[in-house]
């Protein structure tokens, strides 16, 4: 891919940093610090776009908190400012970022969620003996500023672009020069961007067709064990020496075994949710109806923010545990 350039313009464009301010505030509109932004809607953009011009940009200003759906997460939300920049930059960029894609690399993408990828997934299970599964060690954590800055430089030739993406890397650090947030929008795109390297090799130096990747989460299929076993050799050692990644213990199996991925554990034959899966679920439908029994919120509001839960696992055969979680609550179609 032709490096690009002269993208600045495009991302300090005032309307471009209207659309950012739009799509960040989205939804949050009541919080403190986006009614104060809003407030002085036209300076505050103005200051951004000088900062964009100048590539001097205010980052770092985060705030922390731990998550723990399903496994513990340390959330980095950056101040509201660096949020409206983070979308002005890949309202632009984010173009360059996708053509870089494989079609089978999924999350961060439009329409590539995890409902797709787990169905792709699926239809390579059904035609394949053997399964190879593999994903990252502390992903997030462990990303190299050195070999991010370098990926970017090979798409984007903007000096004043590539110091805005160079100060947002290094306003975050986990050990020295290791790490991006997870919760930024950038961060996002960065993480997806670092393994489409990786995407690369298995398809088109190792010519591998039935491989899917969804962020650090991967797997290859094929009838040949001993094929998976060399394919897994030669993606260790290139993810530790070009990545400076770990990789976790791999799962190697049939696939009449069942393949675990992204909370669904997938058989030739069906889809099942996984043991952590159905404890989440059943925890959250209880926590659920017993706001409802409580009058804390109402039928309509119980419905609302059931619907997520009931998309995730209507999507894997699990009549009986839907049944058991709403029967008293809501109507379900059977």
């Amino acid at each position: 891919m032709k490096r690009v350039g002269n993208l600045i313009p495009r991302i300090a464009e005032y309307e471009n940093l209207q659309l950012a301010h739009y799509k960040a505030k989205k939804g949050k509109e009541t919080k403190p610090e986006i009614w104060a932004f809003s407030k002085n809607l036209d300076a505050n953009l103005k200051q951004l776009q000088a900062q964009i011009w100048s590539g001097q940009v205010e980052v770092g200003n985060y705030h922390y908190f731990t998550i723990y759906d399903p496994k513990e997460r340390r959330i980095c939300a950056a101040a509201y400012p660096e949020r409206v920049l983070h979308h002005a930059i890949m309202n632009v960029c984010a173009p360059y970022f996708e053509a870089i894609q494989i079609s089978d690399s999924y999350a961060t993408r439009i329409n590539k969620g995890t409902f797709k990828a787990v169905d792709k997934a699926w239809g390579f299970q059904k035609r394949y003996a053997y399964y190879l599964k593999l994903d990252v060690r502390k992903y997030f954590d462990s990303i190299d500023h050195s070999v991010m800055l370098g990926l970017l430089e090979r798409m984007f030739k903007d000096k004043a672009l590539l110091d805005i993406f160079s100060s947002i890397l290094h306003s975050y650090e986990v050990l020295p020069g290791k790490g991006v947030p997870i919760g930024n929008l950038t961060s996002q795109f960065f993480a997806n961007h670092y393994l489409a390297v990786l995407d690369h090799f298995v398809k088109d130096e190792l010519q591998v067709k039935p491989y899917i990747r969804y962020m650090d989460d991967f797997a290859v299929w094929a009838d040949d064990k001993i094929e998976l076993q060399g394919i897994q050799r030669k993606i260790e050692e290139f993810i530790r020496h070009r990545l400076l990644l770990d990789l976790k213990t791999n799962y190697l199996n049939t696939t009449a075994h069942g393949l675990p991925f992204l909370g669904f554990r997938l058989f030739p034959q069906k889809k099942l949710l996984s043991l952590r899966s159905k404890r989440r679920f059943k925890q959250k439908t209880a926590f659920l109806g017993e706001k409802l029994e409580r009058g804390a919120i109402s039928q309509e509001q119980y419905r609302l923010q059931t619907t997520a839960l009931l998309a995730f696992a209507t999507k894997a055969y699990v009549k009986k545990l839907k049944q058991n979680a709403f029967a008293q609550n809501l109507e379900l179609d059977q």
